[in-house]
């Protein structure tokens, strides 16, 4: 039994007794038994205990996890402490210092960011070792959109940054207008300079949250 510890429990309770994840729960018995797939079993859903429903003011949609050993922890783009920051995620730090002057942090891990209302959530949220997407088309989309459909559901506002396309397409389950939608290409260098660098989508979520009452969020990671 998934235990998730806060609201998102209740939640997403009838998603565990579906079809779908019966199935993707014994294909993923099979993958941890037979090779490395990250993150660890105990880390998987670590962007959902880490930021409560109720809790949650931005959402950042991401793909699946890093594929290399020791890098994802169940948060999208976050690494672990100690880890060197991949090249997606150093444009991310990039551009958070131009944006709000936040200096280059020393490391990659963006719990601060989860523990005040970001929801860092890949929409497949498992992977084998050195096979980046392997696990899609198993059923972790289903889980993923019923997330972001109960996200949708809600009444108090939230931001969503959607860089990318594949989260791009994701943004056709936010359909409720009480919510924001910003979007940017990809932070991966093979597109960062298309747009992504330059969006300011961290200046405008601080103003966005100051205009609903909410506080700001702190980017800078200490």
């Amino acid at each position: 039994m998934v235990k998730l510890g806060n609201d998102w429990q209740q939640i997403l309770s009838e998603e565990f007794d579906k079809e779908y994840y019966t199935i993707l729960r014994g294909f993923l018995k099979n993958e941890y038994e037979n090779g490395a797939v990250f993150p660890s079993m105990f880390d998987i859903f670590n962007s959902l205990k880490y930021t409560s429903y109720n809790d949650v003011k931005v959402v950042i949609i991401g793909q699946d996890p890093y594929h290399r050993i020791n890098q994802a922890h169940g948060l999208c783009f976050s690494v672990k402490p100690g880890v060197r920051k991949p090249p997606s995620l150093v444009n991310i730090f990039k551009e958070l210092a131009t944006d709000v002057g936040a200096p280059m942090p020393e490391n990659g891990c963006l719990i601060p960011w989860a523990k005040q209302g970001v929801l860092l959530l890949n929409t497949i949220l498992t992977v084998r070792e050195g096979k980046p997407m392997s696990h899609k088309g198993y059923g972790w989309e289903n889980f993923t959109d019923a997330v972001l459909k109960a996200l949708n559901r809600r009444e108090k506002p939230i931001i969503f940054l959607l860089w990318g396309s594949p989260a791009k397409a994701k943004g056709s389950l936010i359909t409720n207008k009480r919510h924001f939608i910003l979007e940017a290409p990809h932070p991966s260098p093979l597109s960062a300079h298309y747009g992504f660098f330059g969006c300011k989508h961290f200046s405008n979520v601080n103003d966005l949250l100051k205009s609903l009452g909410a506080a700001p969020i702190d980017w800078q990671i200490k």
